[in-house]
């Protein structure tokens, strides 16, 4: 493991000889526990926004609980056939920023088929999510950490992949090895667009214009377009993912529930940078 300590940026070393719990120290000796589940905080209290940053317990049960329905399974497949083809040969380490619970990091795991050396990692803000993320998956290591501060080592990562999650450019060039990639997804102009419907009156489209990446070329580009059928219970589980649901009403919010098939388009930007 090849964590950096996120107030020096020296290395952090597990010792597991005689601690309870175990403890990753730096030369500086700033440590950090090892939590029983498994993962490891490193997001100091002056990076934090707020007292708990990320998704809270509610959020993140709605967002397990429509993940589970597997309506993004297109999109985890589209993510994995580009790992599959883009990844490195000798790839050895892959990280997930903006884990969450983990519905795509754990999948990840399935490419040491191809990758038999692959560790894989995820990060994320929410301590909640991550707890409930390693306890579930226990094969993938996971550290609550900031996206923009990237607790790990220089070129560490032969790939990285980024779904929604913000990260400075910057920080991407210093993680990715030479030759590793970036798997970015953003939502494309419709997605969620009958949602919005609700919400907004009349709905802009807008572009997603290709990101610029210092470092990097683009490689692959790709629109995941398609329809879903939810029934009241996940589409109020999907509202509650998405930033708007601060600005559904309740009106909306009981017609969302008693909707026996709500129609909703799903539409993503799926891009592909190489490290020069």
């Amino acid at each position: 493991m090849s964590y950096q300590c996120p107030l020096c940026h020296a290395s952090l070393v597990l010792n597991t000889q005689g601690e309870q719990p175990k403890t990753y120290r730096c030369c500086n000796n700033h440590q950090f526990d090892l939590a029983k589940e498994g993962y490891v905080n490193l997001m100091p209290a002056h990076h934090k926004s707020s007292k708990n940053p990320g998704d809270n317990k509610e959020m993140m049960q709605a967002r397990r609980l429509f993940l589970n329905t597997d309506h993004y399974q297109p999109l985890r497949d589209a993510v994995m056939a580009q790992l599959r083809a883009q990844l490195p040969q000798d790839a050895t380490q892959l990280l997930d920023i903006g884990c969450g619970e983990g519905y795509y990091t754990s999948e990840f795991v399935q490419l040491r088929q191809q990758f038999p050396a692959l560790a894989v990692h995820g990060l994320d803000i929410s301590k909640v999510a991550v707890k409930y993320a390693a306890k579930r998956y226990p094969e993938c290591d996971f550290c609550v950490a900031s996206s923009h501060r990237l607790p790990f080592a220089d070129e560490f990562f032969d790939g990285i992949v980024r779904i929604y999650a913000p990260c400075k450019g910057e920080e991407l060039e210093r993680a990715i090895k030479p030759g590793g990639i970036l798997v970015a997804v953003t939502p494309a102009p419709r997605h969620l667009y009958q949602l919005k419907e609700l919400i907004y009156d009349g709905v802009r489209l807008h572009d997603v214009p290709v990101e610029t990446i210092p470092g990097f070329e683009l490689i692959a580009d790709e629109q995941l377009h398609y329809e879903m059928s939810l029934s009241g219970e996940e589409a109020t589980a999907l509202m509650q993912m998405t930033p708007f649901a601060w600005k559904t009403s309740e009106q909306i919010w009981q017609q969302l529930g008693e909707a026996k098939d709500f129609f909703c388009e799903a539409d993503f930007a799926i891009r592909v940078y190489r490290r020069q």
